[in-house]
């Protein structure tokens, strides 16, 4: 009984997480986007990505009340593979954008946005993170651990969009702005060799040393 009230919270979280990274997303490109904020464009695309991966998490969920699963079904692990890819691809997105913007000189108008976006990303992702883990000890689950780990990553991500927002507000110089560009590519690069590792996975979990971060 205990189990399937864990569970349910895991699964409430998995909701959580994919409809807020949804919104975040929608804000974060639309304000990237008209504000020439290449840090806020690439963390609002991560969100999106961050979406697949969720859909994979929720379905292992329901699948984990069903079931006794310790290994990936073929969806998940497509899901996997689509989230790799993607995170890849923003990676490649943000190293050209980046030196697009040094080339051309592009500034961008302001960085309020994304002062306001990873504020709330801050707390809504320590919340997320600080529930998985609780719940993904109590089960024992090395999948529910491993999903709260790669919360703490967009956890941290927040920050470094924290910052260079900041830093650009305080002084004007565009350079930290493709800093935490590049901060971002960094992330999405490990987060995509991340999800290649996992779905390779003999059992559900992290393969990849994410229990360390």
């Amino acid at each position: 009984m205990e189990n399937k009230k864990l569970l349910r919270s895991a699964l409430i979280l998995a909701i959580i997480t994919v409809v807020y990274n949804i919104a975040e997303g929608l804000v974060s490109v639309f304000f990237g986007a008209s504000d020439n904020t290449l840090a806020l464009l690439g963390f609002g695309v991560d969100s999106f990505v961050e979406v697949i991966s969720g859909v994979g998490v929720l379905h292992m969920v329901i699948r984990m009340q069903h079931s006794n699963a310790k290994t990936y079904d073929r969806f998940e692990r497509q899901a996997l593979r689509i989230t790799g890819t993607a995170f890849y691809l923003l990676t490649a997105g943000l190293v050209v954008g980046s030196v697009i913007n040094i080339v051309m000189g592009i500034k961008p108008e302001t960085t309020v946005v994304g002062i306001i976006i990873s504020s709330i990303s801050i707390l809504t992702m320590y919340f997320l993170m600080k529930a998985k883990m609780n719940i993904g000890n109590k089960l024992k689950s090395d999948a529910i651990i491993a999903d709260a780990n790669c919360t703490k990553t967009c956890f941290y991500l927040s920050f470094i969009l924290l910052g260079s927002s900041l830093l650009y507000l305080i002084f004007g110089i565009s350079y930290f702005d493709i800093i935490g560009s590049l901060g971002i590519a960094w992330f999405a690069f490990t987060e995509g060799r991340e999800a290649f590792e996992k779905s390779k996975a003999e059992k559900m979990g992290c393969s990849c040393g994410c229990h360390e971060k």
